[in-house]
């Protein structure tokens, strides 16, 4: 008999689809990421092998949240804010710099920031359902 899918909270579902988008255009397409970082010069070859990289393990994190359920979902939103904290900090740091315009700084910290809101309320809503 099939296993039926664990109920998961929306927030889950909206970071799942966030990190399956941005997977899959940093692994497919990492040009048209990397222009809206750094829209003056033509990507570099070494961007491009990041943006992959970035790509396929946010593909992974995305299915990870559709696939897993229980203790494993639990860790997986723990672990979710620390990464989308982290990439938070780091937005905001390459806009505090200067080192990306502030229109693409204020994007990728909302973005980032968006993700890291999802996970913890994900999280906080299976810490709800198991009680």
């Amino acid at each position: 008999m099939a296993k039926r899918p664990a109920n998961r909270p929306a927030s889950v579902y909206a970071l799942a689809g966030i990190r399956l988008f941005n997977g899959v255009t940093g692994l497919l397409a990492p040009s048209l990421l990397i222009r809206r970082l750094d829209p003056d010069h033509e990507p570099s070859p070494a961007a491009v092998y990041a943006f992959r990289l970035f790509g396929i393990r946010t593909i992974l994190l995305g299915i990870a949240l559709l696939t897993h359920d229980g203790a494993r979902l639990r860790q997986d939103l723990r672990e979710g804010v620390l990464i989308h904290g982290s990439d938070t900090a780091t937005a905001a740091m390459l806009g505090i710099r200067g080192q990306v315009p502030p229109r693409t700084a204020a994007l990728t910290t909302l973005i980032s920031a968006t993700n890291t809101v999802l996970a913890a309320t994900g999280q906080d809503a299976g810490n709800r359902q198991r009680k």
